[in-house]
């Protein structure tokens, strides 16, 4: 294996349960939801344990509770096998995960990376109940296509590509009408499949705007390092070392589309080989089989 790198998961990674085994058995996870509960106000840990779903689905609970969860997987790791975290050399992070990416790598403190997901959160489901949307997986097209399909079905509405995963995998995201024409339509432009997404908004998009302001207000309240290891923003798919450019980088990534697959082949093409899924679900590695099979990429559980 030659270069490490980690990806840590974001939202809609989250199943109830998820880290009761790393805080039973692991005391620095244990000690990051203790931690938690201080920033936060609330016991994160009994909802990730014991839900119930419907409040850790929320985009306020959710996102907290993805990015403790990772980094209590990231402290397993590290009582397993050491001298993998020593190796990581770079690391990235979908949507939210980047901000765990970012704690990873030095950028942000544990609480202070908490406390901005927290206002991220919140920022974002205020902006979702002010003009209710949602996100759709097209699966099957290639962007010219889905670029198509969004100006055929948004009509008056707003619909865009969001997220760009993998080949084959694009999410769009837009207001409630415009995602259901969206999906009604997709067969139609040859999708094999179009799959509406648990979120909550239509994130990534122009309706998320009010929820940057207020995520800028929060960053500028924080302090911010330059990274020990490069982290690949999604909105560029590049890395970044200045504090100042980390930031307004992670204001756009609100409103801004998730360059994944690209971030991905950056890595790759760095030479990057040996990847680790740190965090909940095993979305990341499906979506590395599908950019580079020749990639290996290890989940730790949570």
């Amino acid at each position: 294996m030659g270069r490490i790198a980690f990806l840590f998961p974001g939202q809609g990674a989250q199943t109830v349960g998820m880290g009761r085994r790393l805080y039973e058995a692991v005391p620095a996870a244990r000690a990051l939801y203790d931690r938690a509960r201080e920033v936060l106000g609330y016991d994160l840990a009994k909802l990730c344990f014991e839900g119930p779903a419907d409040e850790l689905d929320s985009t306020v609970i959710s996102q907290p509770a993805i990015f403790v969860t990772s980094l209590a997987a990231l402290e397993s790791l590290r009582s397993d096998s050491p001298d993998v975290v020593l190796s990581c050399e770079a690391a990235a992070g979908l949507s939210l995960g980047e901000y765990t990416a970012l704690v990873f790598a030095g950028v942000l403190s544990f609480e202070d990376g908490l406390w901005l997901v927290q206002k991220r959160g919140e920022a974002m489901q205020d902006a979702a109940d002010a003009t209710p949307g949602g996100m759709v997986s097209i699966l099957g097209l290639e962007r010219a296509e889905v670029d198509r399909l969004c100006r055929e079905a948004k009509g008056d509405e707003v619909l865009q590509i969001a997220n760009l995963l993998c080949p084959g995998n694009i999410v769009v995201s837009g207001t409630t009408a415009a995602c259901e024409k969206a999906a009604e339509l997709a067969s139609g432009f040859g999708a094999m499949k179009a799959i509406p997404l648990a979120v909550a908004g239509a994130f990534h998009t122009g309706i998320m705007r009010p929820a940057d302001s207020r995520l800028a207000e929060a960053l500028e309240k924080i302090a911010v390092h330059p990274p020990r290891i490069p982290v690949v923003s999604n909105v560029d798919a590049r890395p970044h070392q200045d504090p100042e450019e980390i930031r307004q980088l992670l204001i756009r990534q609100v409103v801004e589309p998730v360059l994944w697959e690209d971030s991905m082949r950056y890595l790759i093409a760095q030479g990057f080989d040996g990847f680790y899924e740190v965090g909940p679900g095993r979305v990341l590695r499906g979506l590395m089989r599908r950019i580079d099979r020749g990639m290996s990429c290890q989940n730790v559980e949570v």
